[in-house]
């Protein structure tokens, strides 16, 4: 079982940056992806960015491409959203996920992911 905690989050004015991190319990080589996705209130939970594990490959929606930049770290097991330019929009609960070992298919869908962490709330101040 792969437990997830997300850490740094908080509150920034539009225009700024912050950095997300999402731990995991074990080694993230042996997971094929892990993804952010994010909630804001009364809304659905929306895909974020997703990282593949072997290839390095990343997805991102097309409403943070260009302004949020995901990586990963296999020594540390863990996993980052560099965000910048932030908008008010982005005000959302963020959420670090990972799918079963064996998902092989769209890493854009919530539907995908099995195992998810608590969220940490980024509040983007206009």
């Amino acid at each position: 079982q792969v437990q997830l905690a997300e850490s740094g989050g908080g509150l920034v004015q539009a225009g700024g940056s912050l950095r997300l991190s999402c731990a995991a319990s074990e080694r993230t080589f042996s997971r094929n992806a892990m993804g952010w996705f994010r909630q804001a209130p009364g809304k659905e939970r929306e895909f974020v960015a997703a990282l593949r594990w072997s290839s390095g490959s990343t997805y991102y929606a097309a409403s943070v491409k260009g302004r949020f930049t995901i990586s990963g770290d296999n020594a540390k097991n863990t996993m980052y959203l560099q965000m910048n330019s932030l908008k008010p929009e982005d005000t959302a609960v963020y959420f670090c996920a990972a799918p079963h070992l064996t998902y092989s298919g769209s890493l854009f869908l919530r539907g995908g992911y099995t195992y998810w962490g608590q969220g940490t709330q980024v509040t983007v101040s206009s």
